[in-house]
């Protein structure tokens, strides 16, 4: 079940403070910022970057009570957020399921129904959701690759820098050594890797990183990108 050919990298995110002022470093640098939405009900709020076949989001706690709200909490986005600097893992990893594997979830979940979506529709969050070491793992059986979008959600893809495809997601973590079953599936789709480190952050590999350049967005956003 588990392979690269079942699953795709749908986004990433990165909790930050309010308003994440962050999104403006990586402006300068060449990135092209994207739509910007409050998550009804949820309690969060985002910037986001696309590139044609993934996303980048940056992700605030926008209204408290909403986040500790049921069934909110069980997400534990509010714990995660408040404790980021406190040993709490900061990025949430999304899969979506490749053409003709939709019926198809990576790893062991929970139906989690966030009131933005229709009532139809739910999100697959991993039952490792409270272990938050571990970043948020969740599919979305909806997603889809950003220059497959309709005219109506379409999202600018072309960058200053060039960058058109997410091709290494590399998350480092104090935790890696003993990754919980939910996260070791995400591993073996071959979507995501993951190493020891003394802190979280994370490294995008743009375009093969043929071009062998680097850019360190740390201490303010835990990020690196690399192409």
């Amino acid at each position: 079940m588990n392979n690269a050919m079942t699953f795709e990298f749908d986004h990433l995110f990165i909790l930050t403070d309010i308003g994440a002022s962050e999104a403006n470093r990586l402006s300068s640098f060449g990135l092209v910022e994207g739509a910007s939405r409050i998550h009804r009900g949820q309690g969060t709020a985002n910037r986001s970057f696309f590139f044609h076949n993934a996303m980048l989001e940056l992700l605030w706690i926008h209204d408290p009570e909403e986040a500790k709200s049921e069934p909110i909490h069980l997400t534990r986005l509010w714990e995660r957020s408040t404790n980021r600097n406190n040993g709490a893992c900061p990025f949430g990893i999304c899969l979506r399921p490749a053409k003709g594997s939709e019926d198809t979830v990576a790893f062991s979940s929970w139906a989690y129904r966030p009131p933005y979506l229709s009532e139809t529709m739910s999100i697959a969050v991993g039952t490792n959701s409270d272990v938050l070491t571990e970043p948020m793992l969740f599919q979305i059986s909806f997603g889809k690759r950003p220059d497959q979008y309709s005219a109506q959600k379409s999202q600018p893809l072309d960058h200053g820098v060039g960058f058109r495809e997410i091709t290494r997601v590399e998350l480092v973590s104090p935790a890696a050594n003993n990754p919980s079953p939910e996260l070791q599936a995400v591993l073996d789709t071959n979507q995501v890797k993951l190493r020891i480190g003394t802190e979280y952050f994370v490294e995008l590999g743009f375009d093969g990183e043929v071009q062998g350049q680097q850019v360190d967005f740390r201490p303010g956003l835990p990020l690196i990108i690399s192409w």
